[in-house]
């Protein structure tokens, strides 16, 4: 079998590697397709403000002149600064089931990360913890949701194959949306409007509305998770492409922001209905029906997905972040949700995952990030 490794370096070999995914997954049946113009802007760097600060190379395996398999390089120069590490991250793998093809590609990778005086390769890992990272190793038999992978149980062979080990992990729980009003979420509420405070809760109905508060929401962001695992903080431009890229998806009703007297931001939850099966009837692409299948999906769906939330932390440990959850709740069950998606959270994070399961969350999916000595 002869594998040809090509660098991406022309619109139509980018184009084999943004749909090449497509043929890997026709026939896995939760695989959902991207929405393919966020896909050609994500992988622009005219773009993406991320490669501006990031050594990045990406690579196509082929076969008889077709596209078998891809891999991106990425060397994430300040996250490495400052933590004083010398690692470069793989991610967007795909492959078919084929060993020759998976080292083909991660003998080329990590050829370009030893040039560039790396000493180790982790992975699936993007330019932040924001994009798709880590295998799924459990939970193969649940729909993927959004910015979270999709790989068949034999990638997760094909990596361990090559000697990588495992890194981390992050679990995803799958948590009840209460049918009736729970009292604990009643006396939370009264809780806080007896309280002398200067703080509001801030709820919306249209997507405008929100646009003014999205830098000080990601700038939150940036100042609360400088300890979380491959987080890089936004840019004032990466905070505007996370906007356009995602906000347009969202229902507005799903956003809850606490400021305080001042007008600042100091708490916000986010989340977003599921739009699996709008992902798939739309083929990816958003005109000219896709965007309403989409919209359908948005109302139909009885999953609601937990995206991003924060808490200032002058604020911490004053209960901001279960009146937001019980807001946040109250929203999914008068539309009709009837779970909540946790999204990744790391496995370590054991004050996150103890309140998931105080409310009855379960871990129904788990992902691995691994790692290798070069």
């Amino acid at each position: 079998m002869m594998i040809d490794i090509i660098e991406v370096n022309s619109r139509k070999l980018l184009r084999d590697f943004i749909y090449l995914p497509s043929y890997i997954h026709a026939n896995h049946a939760n695989w959902v397709p991207p929405i393919y113009m966020d896909e050609w802007d994500y992988f622009n760097p005219k773009k993406n403000d991320s490669f501006s600060h990031c050594d990045t190379i990406m690579l196509l395996a082929y076969n008889d002149n077709r596209p078998v398999g891809r891999i991106m390089g990425i060397i994430q120069r300040s996250y490495n600064q400052q933590h004083n590490e010398k690692h470069a991250r793989f991610a967007y793998l795909e492959t078919e089931n084929n060993q020759i093809i998976h080292n083909a590609l991660m003998d080329a990778v990590i050829a370009w990360a030893q040039h560039k005086g790396m000493t180790h390769i982790v992975g699936p890992l993007g330019f932040s913890d924001k994009d798709p990272q880590g295998f799924m190793i459990e939970g193969f038999d649940a729909p993927v949701t959004i910015a979270t992978n999709c790989n068949q149980p034999y990638m997760v062979d094909l990596v361990g194959n090559y000697g990588f080990v495992p890194k981390l992990d992050l679990v995803v729980y799958k948590v009840p949306v209460p049918e009736t009003k729970p009292e604990i979420i009643t006396r939370i509420e009264e809780r806080f409007r007896n309280r002398k405070t200067d703080l509001r809760v801030m709820e919306f109905r249209a997507r405008r509305q929100v646009r003014p508060y999205i830098r000080p929401v990601l700038s939150l962001v940036n100042q609360t998770f400088t300890d979380i695992y491959g987080f890089i903080p936004f840019t004032t431009r990466e905070m505007d492409e996370m906007a356009n890229r995602y906000l347009y998806l969202i229902n507005p009703e799903y956003i809850k922001i606490i400021v305080n007297g001042k007008n600042e931001v100091i708490a916000f939850v986010l989340g977003m209905s599921d739009l699996s099966e709008g992902f798939r009837k739309s083929r990816g692409k958003l005109f000219p029906f896709g965007f309403i299948h989409l919209l359908r999906a948005g109302k139909k769906s009885t999953q609601l997905n937990l995206l991003l939330g924060a808490v200032h932390p002058d604020y911490q440990g004053r209960g901001l972040d279960m009146l937001m959850g019980a807001r946040l709740i109250e929203s999914a069950r008068k539309n009709g949700k009837k779970v909540m998606d946790s999204h990744l959270e790391l496995e370590s994070n054991l004050k996150v995952r103890a309140e998931m399961e105080r409310m009855g969350g379960k871990v129904y999916k788990r992902f691995r990030i691994f790692i290798k000595e070069l």
